[in-house]
């Protein structure tokens, strides 16, 4: 069990905590991570992003927020452990018009992991630019017909939420403190 204290930070619509550096490289990888723990004694699940500078980031929700007594500024209590147990993941409307338009997309789409598909849909979301949001769905299922299970050529430690990797906030250092 990996145990940290942190303060969130609000950025937009979002709350999200940093983890310290020595609490990120316990976990067995630098990109997305499915984690399971509590936050002020409230247990979850969900999916570590990485923060591109070697470490990782939790979004904070709505319903996390209102269980826990979460606002930004407040000191929070992790602890978490890493999880293969993958989850399906919420699949957005555009992402599944396209996989319910074609029978054999839909079929593909159904027999990756749940891992691949929040992976698929990471990469879709990894902009800002609804044209591009656009195309990347296309491109990913042109990509699935071919034999691509996951999508490739991106890095997968950077940030890929442009809302939080914009913010500057994941380049501010010494704002955690380890447990």
């Amino acid at each position: 069990m990996i145990r940290f204290k942190a303060k969130p930070y609000a950025i937009k619509s979002w709350l999200i905590v940093r983890l310290p550096k020595d609490a990120s490289i316990q976990l067995p990888s630098r990109g997305q991570v499915m984690v399971k723990g509590e936050i002020n004694d409230f247990h979850f699940q969900t999916a570590l992003e990485p923060d591109g500078d070697g470490s990782h980031w939790l979004n904070v929700d709505k319903a996390m927020q209102k269980a826990a007594g979460i606002r930004a500024g407040d000191s929070v209590t992790l602890a978490i452990e890493s999880s293969k147990d993958w989850p399906e993941p919420v699949v957005p409307a555009d992402v599944q018009a396209a996989v319910d338009a074609d029978p054999q997309t839909h079929d593909l789409w159904g027999r990756i992991t749940p891992l691949a598909r929040w992976e698929w849909i990471r990469w879709i979301g990894a902009t800002a630019q609804s044209g591009t949001r656009t195309h990347r769905i296309e491109v990913a299922i042109s990509k699935m017909k071919h034999g691509e299970r996951r999508p490739c050529c991106f890095n997968r430690s950077m940030c890929c939420v442009p809302q939080v990797s914009k913010s500057g906030v994941l380049l501010k250092p010494g704002e955690v403190d380890g447990v």
